[in-house]
């Protein structure tokens, strides 16, 4: 078993949070967690870029010249790649980027990235944060209590109080449990659970508290 700190919303430690090696131990596989990133960003592009091919210029399909005589090339109608206003050859066309990795390479992955966070120092678990409404000062206190600059805070579940206070701090994001992912993870040098979130992520990697 390893342990992170536990601290409170005043930055003190509270105490040692046991957690499973099955979570926070193992290699640091570097290659899977680049291609779960590279996975993640090909399934955010849009894929609609477009251009016109020669088909889908309108103007006139009469040919421009005769086919023969005129010592020059043949051509058709004014729509060709070769003239200015024609069509684009070879260009971009809509198409869908994502592609599917197995269940267990992503779980995996999920789990490198915690386990790298751990490795560094970086991990860290909040006892419960209760904002009553939404106050960026509050996020400011707490994040400057935890002596981070940069950081991702999963909670349990969606909270607007919460949300709403982190949300226009640059270098930090709140996330819930069940959104956790490899990108945000390695895109903060901290990652802060609270425990109820750590729960979650446990059973979502099928990973026992005896592990």
């Amino acid at each position: 078993m390893s342990a992170i700190g536990l601290y409170n919303q005043d930055g003190t430690k509270v105490k040692d949070l046991a957690l499973p090696e099955a979570l926070v131990g193992g290699p640091i596989r570097k290659g899977l967690l680049y291609y779960i990133v590279r996975y993640q960003q090909a399934k955010k592009r849009a894929g609609t870029h477009a251009t016109k091919g020669r088909s889908f210029v309108q103007g006139s399909t009469r040919k421009i010249y005769r086919q023969k005589g005129t010592g020059r090339a043949r051509h058709g109608d004014r729509k060709a790649n070769i003239f200015v206003g024609g069509g684009i050859v070879f260009g971009p066309s809509p198409r869908d980027y994502s592609y599917n990795m197995p269940k267990s390479a992503r779980r995996r992955g999920l789990q490198t990235a915690i386990a790298l966070k751990n490795k560094e120092g970086d991990l860290m678990a909040i006892d419960g944060i209760h904002w009553s409404e939404p106050k960026t000062k509050n996020a400011v206190a707490l994040f400057k209590k935890l002596k981070t600059t940069s950081a991702l805070l999963v909670i349990e579940d969606r909270n607007d109080a919460i949300e709403k206070s982190v949300k226009n701090l640059p270098h930090f994001k709140v996330i819930s449990a069940a959104g956790l992912n490899v990108y945000d993870i390695l895109n903060h040098d901290k990652l802060i659970f609270t425990p109820g979130a750590l729960d979650l992520v446990k059973s979502r990697l099928k990973i026992g508290a005896e592990a």
